[in-house]
């Protein structure tokens, strides 16, 4: 065995805290900066994305959240089709790279087009970058639940979501600092500036799994299958149906959130520029709250919890916020709340939820996760959509609205806890 120089034998705070190994330090490295640059590229665009989506009309949403499923419907078939027949390195390339080719077509449209048509760029790009966040994110993840193993990924992950945070910190400051003086048009090219450094640490991840400890990675191999086995496997699978469940659940209350901070946004805030810079500093605070969560506590947390009580901690956030606003539905309650329920998200239920995912096998990992965390997702933002603009018909107003959402909060509870009791059994049959 080679001599340990003192530097190498003395471990960070961090290193400590997290438990890493010093044999996992550089494909934990290279993951981390993976998901920042990721993070980054989409926490430019979302400020862009929310205000947009106000301008064009908040009675309006629910239209474009349903485009956005459209849209979803269509990509998990074709990405299902990639990942059948091209090795890991060569599809997720062809995937994020026909996202920069999106990002540079709404770029010059911005620039070419004239104002009259600007609303209709905005609306396009609302749904584009819904599909953006979800697809990317979701491929990030797959990609780690395809590298990690196990019992690595439940002391890594709180690690690696500490990279993604602190990239979404970073993309939303750039948001907020620069808009004003560069514009929008250019801050799309720094995202997809991003996005493209992003992938090549993916390259590099590739290049260094094999050797790591973390990694049983089988990342030159070919899945195969067909394009709908993401459908099939999902509805065959119990497990797979309460994770359904769990995002279901989860983006119906999202939605019913995002439309009740739409309203009260749009009533309390005058001008698109304060209100980006709104949307912007909500973000810098949930992620700079995150980042600190995730670094010290959500490994430990996980280890000591387990997973299922780890995911029902976001329910439980969900049925205290939801009743407060509905007794006190003005901005700073919606900003508490949303603040609260992002950062329980981000630092906790995120990192628990893509460990459900890690036991699997390959087409599961990447087809049948793309599924629920876009397809799956995106009809839950559906049902929440068409659900909000239905009690804003009857004349419910904000607070009936957030009280609807209660009961909802509750089931969410116990899949939660159902489902880490079955991650539990599905670990001791691996073990076995």
């Amino acid at each position: 065995m080679s001599a340990t120089s003192p530097v190498d034998a003395r471990p960070s705070v961090l290193q400590i805290l997290a438990g890493i190994r010093p044999d996992e330090r550089k494909v934990l490295a290279l993951s981390a900066l993976y998901f920042f640059l990721v993070m980054a590229s989409y926490f430019i665009l979302r400020p862009i994305r929310d205000q947009m989506g106000v301008a064009g009309g908040v009675d309006n949403l629910a239209w474009l959240f349903s485009a956005t499923l459209v849209a979803m419907l269509a990509v998990n078939p074709l990405f299902s089709l990639l990942v059948s027949r091209l090795p890991r390195r060569r599809f997720v390339a062809w995937s994020y790279r026909a996202l920069m080719a999106c990002l540079l077509g709404f770029y010059l449209a911005l620039v070419t087009l004239p104002e009259a048509q600007q609303v209709w760029v905005g609306r396009a790009f609302f749904v584009w970058v819904s599909v953006f966040n979800l697809f990317a994110v979701s491929l990030f993840w797959a990609v780690m639940a395809d590298v990690y193993r196990s019992e690595p990924s439940r002391r890594l992950y709180g690690v690696i979501a500490a990279g993604g945070t602190l990239g979404a910190l970073v993309g939303a400051a750039i948001t907020a600092t620069l808009v004003e003086t560069v514009g929008v048009p250019a801050l799309l090219l720094v995202s997809l500036a991003m996005l493209e450094l992003g992938l090549w640490c993916m390259f590099a991840i590739h290049r260094q799994a094999h050797a790591a400890a973390v990694s049983g990675d089988a990342g030159d191999a070919v899945i195969g299958g067909s394009a709908l086995d993401g459908f099939r496997l999902a509805l065959a699978s119990p497990y797979l149906l309460g994770v359904c469940g769990y995002m279901l659940l989860y983006t119906i209350g999202s939605t019913f959130l995002y439309f009740l901070q739409a309203q009260i946004v749009d009533a309390t805030i005058d001008g698109r520029a304060a209100q980006t810079v709104y949307f912007a500093n909500v973000d810098l605070w949930v992620n700079g709250l995150t980042l600190l969560l995730q670094l010290f506590l959500t490994g430990r947390l996980m280890a000591r919890l387990g997973v299922g009580l780890t995911l029902a901690a976001l329910p439980l956030i969900s049925i205290l916020g939801f009743l407060g606003l509905g007794l006190a539905p003005v901005l700073g309650a919606v900003v508490v709340f949303t603040v609260a329920r992002r950062v329980t998200n981000f630092a906790l239920s995120r990192p628990a939820r893509e460990t459900l995912f890690v036991p699997l096998n390959r087409n599961a990992k990447y087809k049948a996760k793309n599924l629920i965390d876009t397809v799956v997702y995106r009809v839950g933002d559906q049902l929440g959509a068409w659900s909000s603009a239905v009690l804003t018909w009857l004349g419910l107003g904000i607070a009936g609205i957030a009280y609807s959402a209660v009961p909802l909060a509750a089931a969410w509870l116990v899949i939660a806890l159902w489902l880490g009791r079955r991650y539990r059994a599905l670990q001791a049959s691996e073990a076995a």
